[in-house]
């Protein structure tokens, strides 16, 4: 299973190259993957005709005790076939389907081979978090096959739609799951269903999550309002997605977890009224289609609210009659959606206001989709009628649901005579439309082949039951029969009036149609959708235009009030004044806390900006000499540097802004201000405090000084911590600050520093004479108020001493304080400087060298001092003495 879902993964990601090699044609190559899984579905016939399974087992996140757990029974089986089966048709079709120069085919085949590897991941999944991240797969997956026409804003409003819907739905089934999981005590699905449930509201609220994501996947309502919209879709991914695959991964989802769910208190209850509702409006609303792909759409959320009743029931009957209807629906839903797109590509439209005489067009096309819709309304001998009958036949003793499942038969019935009428009938008043272009066999076989299955499986139910069984059986015994004659049995007599009742329907169709107009819902489902994205998107306007006015001090103010009240709150429930507190260590250390509190008070009352920025500073200097005073000089010298250079870019900022701050804040104001400083500051130390008291684990960095000396080889713990016992976390530290330092070295050199210096009049620069040292060569090309000699000559005097002193830094770093932190902040401060006397142009002057080059060279030395392990035989990252 593990191979075909590589498979799958190659497969998508050759499809780019495929497709610029061979066009529209490398769509039959990548058609190789899911029939190789229809293929490997058919080897394992054997394995589970009987009940038994096929499983495999990789271990992933062993510290959650997550495992890629695969597991094929019948009903994985099934699906794996028609996810197998069917994909590989529809990219044969789209082979001819699309042009060899069709935009965006190269994303579409390599999206629809991914998403048939998705739907294998959701299919084979034992444990119920790997089988989320296969369902999120296909969502996402889904959400770029429905938005596939990108230039089309419908197109895109469908996609996001799809999206919007299935992801919620899909996040609630993720709540879910955790709880059943947590309180069952194993997220694997094989010992979940084997053991009793713990009962209690937490299961009753896991299943209602639960049916949720699998309504919402399966378009059920009230969630059914994005599959219609969905048809903006290309028609092959109509036949994959909605009729096959996506939509069947909720019905898949009901019939995995019913056997053990079903009798939970609210599980029939909404599976059967949802299901049956859906039935009855989407089949009411086709009856009103114009559009052949919309007929078929509606039609679909029919069948599925079908499906969800039938197959959600949790009877072994019902189970039996729910699977069959499974395979059914996809072979002549399939086929037909198929059938849409040979039509839309000859005649260049679906409507059938304007179709006529299609039938002469093409016999094989006729007899085809004669096929299909026939099973669709259930008629024999074809698999429709066999299911049909099936459902029937399981729901006798339930009279209300089981009209309501006739009369849901009696507009399919409708519907889909009148998909034949409106697609080939000869119509009076309405030109035959005769297209020049013949349909190729690749298009043709697909949707020949399907709805040829459709018309052996009928007779073939005794066989097909005999496959089907196994899963009908894990609910217990089983009374009925999949049969194409059962006998007169009162099944019989429901078919033959849901016959008759959808032909006499459709036979009044001229008279109805006034009745269809009125009896419609006062808001359609996409209109409600819009309604509640409409309101979403005002109540985001008034919330934002409440909170969001423009005023850093208001959004500070929010944020800290927050810490103050919610985790604050928490904090007095911990009660940590109630633990024994040393109040210090050496006389020394409240000397500097009072220094720092001084230093902080006098930051909130100066008026000054530079004032402020350097009693601030203060607080920070004070904080490395409490680190000093706790013996820790790498973290002191740390944070001295990073004192210097914050003081030195607020030198920078600040020369742009007014000396002094402005006369506001009022006096009030600043007391609410310091009011609330006071209470972040009392609530960041309990919460400290309480942090620093809650460990129950032993602490993991006891054994660094230890392992510092013997793998890392160094005494300096911290920096042989970052280097060597977390090197990974290094690594990867230093690609996301390469990421930042891109953006920020973008933003200052978007007009490059390098380019020909500024040209000025002869008397604004400073004229330099023979043998009259030049101290900074950028100096020049500042004004003579903007330059300070003094700076210049000091920074030309340290300059090099400090730049050796970072290098000094560096390498002592293993064994004594410093480290690269340090000594690249030291070497930023000597740049710092040598820009601040002498320019843009002295710091060109002073590193030659690219920002690009100094970037990409420090991540080729992360990076590269990893692999060289891998060249002598090691480990990546692994530490060596030398």
């Amino acid at each position: 299973m593990l191979v075909l879902l590589i498979l799958h993964l190659v497969a998508a990601l050759a499809a780019p190259l495929l497709v610029r090699w061979w066009g529209s044609r490398a769509c039959y190559p990548l058609a190789l993957a899911p029939a190789a899984a229809f293929c490997w579905a058919v080897a394992r016939t054997p394995a589970v005709d009987d009940g038994g399974a096929v499983v495999e087992t990789y271990p992933w996140i062993g510290q959650l005790g997550l495992d890629i757990a695969l597991r094929l029974t019948t009903l994985s089986w099934l699906m794996t076939l028609l996810v197998g089966g069917v994909g590989a048709l529809v990219l044969v079709y789209s082979a001819r389907y699309f042009d060899a120069g069709s935009i965006g085919l190269a994303r579409f085949a390599a999206v629809l081979v991914a998403f048939a590897g998705a739907m294998l991941v959701l299919v084979f999944a034992d444990d119920l978090l790997l089988l989320y991240v296969g369902w999120e797969l296909t969502t996402i997956l889904s959400y770029l096959l429905i938005g596939h026409s990108t230039e089309r804003r419908s197109s895109r409003w469908a996609a996001a739609q799809a999206l919007t819907v299935t992801t919620l739905g899909g996040l609630a089934m993720l709540v879910g799951f955790i709880l059943l999981g947590e309180h069952a005590g194993s997220y694997r699905w094989s010992e979940i269903s084997t053991q009793p449930l713990p009962a209690g509201g937490h299961l009753i609220t896991a299943v209602l999550l639960i049916l949720a994501g699998a309504l919402s996947k399966s378009a059920v309502l009230p969630f059914n309002s994005w599959l219609p919209v969905a048809m903006a879709a290309p028609t092959p991914v109509s036949a994959y997605l909605h009729a096959a695959a996506m939509v069947k991964a909720g019905v898949y989802l009901l019939g995995l977890l019913a056997p053990a769910l079903a009798t939970v208190g609210p599980w029939r209850p909404v599976v059967q009224v949802a299901g049956l509702a859906t039935m009855l409006l989407g089949g009411w609303a086709a009856l009103r289609q114009t559009d052949l792909k919309l007929l078929l759409a509606y039609g679909t959320v029919s069948q599925l609210g079908l499906l969800v009743a039938v197959t959600g029931s949790g009877t072994p009957d019902a189970a039996l009659a729910g699977v069959a209807m499974l395979l059914a629906h996809a072979l002549f839903k399939a086929s037909l959606f198929l059938v849409v797109g040979i039509i839309d590509h000859g005649a260049g439209t679906r409507d059938l206001r304007e179709l006529s005489g299609l039938r002469h067009w093409s016999r094989p096309l006729f007899v085809v989709s004669v096929l299909a819709a026939a099973s669709m309304a259930g008629v024999p001998p074809l698999v429709g009628f066999v299911a049909k009958e099936a459902v029937f036949a399981a729901f006798l003793d339930q009279p209300l649901l089981l009209a309501g499942l006739v009369a849901g038969t009696v507009l399919t019935v409708a519907y889909s005579a009148r998909f034949l009428w409106g697609a080939f009938s000869d119509r009076p008043g309405v030109e035959p439309v005769q297209p020049d272009l013949r349909i190729a066999g690749p298009m043709l076989v697909p949707p020949a082949v399907l709805a040829g299955v459709g018309l052996l499986a009928g007779p073939a139910a005794g066989e097909l039951e005999a496959l089907l069984h196994p899963y009908a059986d894990l609910l217990g015994g089983v009374d009925a029969h999949l049969a194409l004659w059962p006998g007169p049995t009162p099944a019989i007599g429901l078919s033959v009036v849901a016959l008759l009742g959808g032909a006499l329907l459709f036979a009044l169709r001229g008279p109805l149609a006034p009745v269809l107009a009125r009896l419609r819902s006062p808001m359609g489902g996409n209109q409600g959708y819009e309604w509640i994205v409409g309101r979403f998107d005002r109540l985001a306007i008034e919330v934002t235009g409440a909170t969001q006015r423009g005023s850093l001090p208001q959004y500070l103010g929010i944020i800290l009030v927050t810490l103050v009240l919610l985790p604050g709150g928490a904090m007095l429930a911990a009660s940590p004044w109630r633990a024994r507190i040393p109040l210090w260590d050496s006389p020394l250390q409240p000397v500097v806390v009072v220094v720092i509190a001084v230093a902080a008070v006098l930051a909130v009352g100066a008026r000054r900006r530079l004032t402020a920025m350097l009693l601030v500073g203060m607080t920070g200097y004070g904080t490395a000499m409490l680190f000093v005073l706790h013996g820790a000089p790498d973290l002191a010298l740390t944070q001295f540097l990073v004192e210097t250079a914050t003081i030195a870019v607020f030198v920078l900022v600040l020369r742009r802004l007014p000396e002094r701050f402005s006369a506001r804040p009022l006096r009030r104001s600043r007391w609410t201000r310091r009011a609330i400083g006071v209470a972040v500051g009392v609530v960041a130390a309990g919460l400290a405090l309480v942090a620093a008291n809650s460990r129950r684990a032993p602490d993991i960095s006891a054994a660094f000084p230890d392992l510092a000396v013997v793998h890392g080889y160094g005494r300096n713990v911290i920096n042989v911590t970052l280097v060597d016992i977390r090197a990974w976390d290094t690594m990867g530290e230093i690609a996301v600050l390469v990421v930042a330092a891109t953006g920020v070295a973008s933003l200052i050199f978007e007009r490059s520093r390098t380019g020909p210096r500024p040209r000025r009049p002869e008397s604004d620069w400073r004229v330099n004479r023979p043998g009259r040292p030049v101290w900074l060569r950028g100096g020049p090309t500042l004004y003579e108020e903007r330059r300070s000699i003094v700076l210049e000559v000091v920074i030309r005097l340290i300059f090099h001493t400090v730049v050796l002193f970072s290098l000094f830094l560096l390498f002592s770093g293993h064994n004594a304080p410093g480290g690269g932190f340090a000594g690249g902040l030291v070497a930023g401060l000597a740049l710092v400087v040598r820009y601040l006397a002498g320019g843009r142009y002295e710091l060109t002057e002073a590193a030659p060298v690219g920002a690009g080059v100094v970037l990409g060279a420090g991540l080729a030395v992360s990076v590269g001092s990893g692999v060289v392990a891998l060249l002598v035989s090691g480990q990546v990252l692994e530490s060596a003495k030398v």
